[in-house]
């Protein structure tokens, strides 16, 4: 259309993708943000008289459906796309309700006519499906009938007629769908005379303009210079003056002196105007409706990288302090309307919510090639509470993939609480499912998919709504390799382990205690040495070393990365950390094997003390030493050596003296509290045993045994209440 509409010179060279102008959205091949252009039409059904038609780019994917719903403001119809082969799928479902409930009129383009596999017929009854399955008594009955137009883009010809499939459309140009977009679409409505109202529907920047408006004008004439009103959305009213504005011709922005009805124009000189913002006469201002968008529906944290490795980034120009990464996400709610940054407990993280995990990873991905290192959580879905229950989102899943796989897809989906909703079989030897899946089923499915697939098999989800919450759901079945200490990865190390899983990291590659370096081949998390050195010693002999060849580390992507930590059988932690800039995952599902054997050493130590003490300073001295502040309290006068304690305090104080073993035994070994119950009993007896030594001169005590297992049968349950409690605090509330 840019180039039939003129907007290119003959020779001049224009590349692929020519809208997505954006690293990312060429690297994927998805259209991330919004664009507009502007072609000037002059051909045989303009009638005469030149038109110009503005066009907007949107998103399919529904992560950006945000983009979708300000492109929506701007428009006055669409142009709905349909692959001739591939058919209606959810990106398409998602975009087509926002149009209908917007009672826009719709012009249906089947693409990719001349594709070997195109079935044409098929594919426009399955549009027809879809439009009655999305319209209800709300909408026009009229909406059914629309017009049909069959191109081929890549040669640049469209057609109202049904060409064979795998032809090429009969017409030798694109005038077909111009004409159709014509008489389709109606032009801008506004009144003669009417005072100003433009809609501000997205932002932009430039080093030499400062903030860019991108404006809708609705009613009235906008020009350059003009003194308008700048109503906000906090209901406050400033009169501004607009010092630029620019129009778009194809893909560049060139001044001018005015915008009409209609017109989509970029204006300059108001440095802190939001989106939804409207700007109107100063006589007699009135705002326009403030542009609304879907709730978010999954959550990451985002906070400055917790690792031992901060800081230790490629380029001297690493950001990690915790104010740039807040000033960070504040500028980008400015042009993302569908994004929310929320406080959390920690002062340097904050829980992001967008609409997709996409979404939130395109954002980590953005703020990682700027130069921040980041600590990114695993993707969680914001749920909400209907009726007294939790509801969590609830994405539709549509797959194709060949027969074959047919099977593996079923069983893989039914692990994450999936439900089939439909199957066709077309009869080329490949198979289109949809199934209806929570959210959360989906964080890390796609790396598996197209594992199993053979990367042969093609996945597309949109929100659907919300369901009652599906109960647990465990997205991987392998566990992960983690490294137990700090240091260097080593070829020796990983040429043993490289048996039990495969390795994420090249050797020489820095790691520290808590990384997962790799993924188990079982179930369970394994802690493992990678940074082990061979022994060297003075022997020699030609068969003493044998070389194994290192298998290539398997790299993960940003989504793959921060989805990894959901292997845990249990809730997961909020904050399992993502090196955004090495792309590592960081453990923290309490504390790693070093730290529990220290604490243990500690522990053992502390009662290494406490019966050296009833050994050689007496049981009386000792208890009393212990108790000195608990006389106070109680209003007892201070014990000496040898008094014996009051019988019912002595078995009080055994009880909180043996609290802290049923604590730390749940706490710092996981077991359950009858096993820290049995230790503290069995330790107390020890300690009874103990004291019948005959230089002691003291007997065993049935009674301080028992005391001692209740005291630590109670620092067990209060521990377990703890622990129970926080696990609680990070499932969905």
């Amino acid at each position: 259309m840019l180039w039939q509409g003129g907007a290119f010179g003959e020779h001049q060279h224009v590349d692929e993708r020519a809208m997505d102008s954006g690293d990312l959205e060429r690297e994927k091949g998805i259209t991330i943000l919004a664009k507009n252009t502007a072609i000037h039409y002059a051909g045989p059904s303009a009638g005469g008289q030149p038109m110009t038609i503005n066009i907007i780019d949107t998103p399919g994917h529904a992560d950006f459906g945000g983009e979708v719903e300000r492109g929506l403001s701007m428009v006055d119809g669409i142009v709905l796309l349909v692959d001739a082969s591939e058919g209606p799928l959810p990106q398409t479902r998602f975009v087509l309700r926002k149009a209908l409930n917007a009672r826009m009129p719709v012009v249906l383009v089947v693409n990719k006519v001349d594709r070997a596999d195109a079935r044409i017929s098929e594919v426009v009854d399955e549009t027809y499906e879809l439009f009655m399955d999305l319209l209800d008594d709300s909408h026009d009955q009229d909406a059914l009938d629309f017009p049909v137009v069959y191109a081929s883009a890549k040669a640049g010809k469209a057609s109202l007629e049904v060409p064979e499939n795998g032809g090429l459309p009969d017409s030798p140009d694109l005038e077909p769908l111009f004409r159709t977009i014509l008489e389709t679409i109606p032009a801008p409505t506004y009144t003669d005379d009417a005072p100003l109202q433009a809609h501000v529907t997205n932002l932009d920047a430039s080093p030499f303009l400062g903030r860019i408006a991108l404006v809708r004008v609705h009613e009235g004439t906008l020009r350059k210079n003009q003194t308008v009103a700048w109503m906000r959305t906090d209901g406050t009213t400033k009169n501004v003056r607009v010092t630029e504005l620019l129009m778009t011709e194809a893909l560049e922005r060139k001044p001018a002196e005015s915008a009409g009805p209609g017109d989509i124009a970029a204006i300059a000189g108001i440095p802190d105007i939001m989106i939804g913002e409207t700007l109107a006469d100063p006589e007699n201002p009135v705002a326009l409706p403030v542009i609304t968008v879907d709730e978010p529906a999954i959550s990451m944290t985002i906070g400055t990288n917790t690792s031992p490795l901060a800081g230790r980034g490629p380029t001297k120009n690493t950001k990690v302090t915790a104010r740039l990464v807040k000033d960070r996400l504040d500028s980008e709610l400015v042009g993302n309307v569908s994004l929310r940054v929320l406080p959390t407990q920690r002062p340097d993280a904050w829980e992001v919510q967008g609409r997709g995990e996409l979404a939130l990873a395109i954002l980590v991905e953005q703020m990682r090639r700027e130069g921040f290192e980041l600590t990114v959580g695993k993707p969680q879905v914001v749920t909400r509470e209907v009726d007294g229950k939790v509801h969590e989102p609830t994405e539709r899943l549509t797959v194709d993939a060949p027969e074959e796989f047919l099977g593996a897809i079923t069983q893989m989906l039914a692990l994450r609480k999936g439900r089939m909703e439909q199957m066709t079989n077309h009869g080329t030897g490949w198979v289109r499912m949809e199934f209806l899946v929570p959210a959360r089923g989906l964080i890390g499915f796609r790396t598996e998919f197209l594992t199993e697939t053979r990367g042969t098999g093609i996945a597309h989800q949109v929100f659907e709504g919300y369901e009652p919450w599906a109960g647990e759901i465990r997205s991987r079945q392998q566990g992960s390799l983690v490294a137990d200490r700090a240091g260097a990865a080593t070829s020796y190390a990983m040429t043993n382990l490289q048996e039990r899983g495969t390795m994420f990291l090249e050797p020489t590659t820095e790691v520290y205690e808590g990384m997962i370096v790799g993924e188990n081949s079982r179930a369970d998390d394994m802690d493992v040495n990678i940074t082990k050195e061979k022994k060297q010693t003075n022997v020699r002999s030609s068969t003493s070393d044998n070389f194994e060849k290192l298998i290539p580390p398997k790299k993960l992507s940003l989504e793959q990365s921060t989805s990894w930590p959901a292997t845990a059988p249990r809730p997961p932690p909020a904050r399992a950390a993502a090196e955004a800039s090495a792309r590592r995952r960081r453990r923290d599902d309490g504390v790693g094997r070093g730290r529990r054997r220290t604490a243990l050493l500690v522990v053992a130590a502390a009662y290494a003390v406490g019966l050296a003490g009833v050994l050689f300073l007496r049981v009386g001295a000792f208890l009393n030493a212990l108790t000195v502040w608990l006389y106070l309290v109680w209003n007892y006068s201070l014990g000496w050596p040898g008094r014996p304690l009051p019988e019912d305090f002595a078995f009080a104080l055994n009880v909180v003296l043996f609290a802290p073993v049923g604590a730390l035994v749940v706490l710092l070994t996981r077991r359950p509290w009858w096993q820290a119950t049995l230790v503290g009993t069995l330790l107390s007896a020890g300690v009874e045993l103990v004291q019948t030594v005959p230089f002691l001169d003291r007997d065993a005590s049935l009674a301080d045994v028992v005391a001692n297992g209740l005291g630590a049968l109670v620092g067990a349950l209060l521990a377990l209440v703890v622990v129970r409690r926080r696990s609680r605090s990070k499932r969905p509330a």
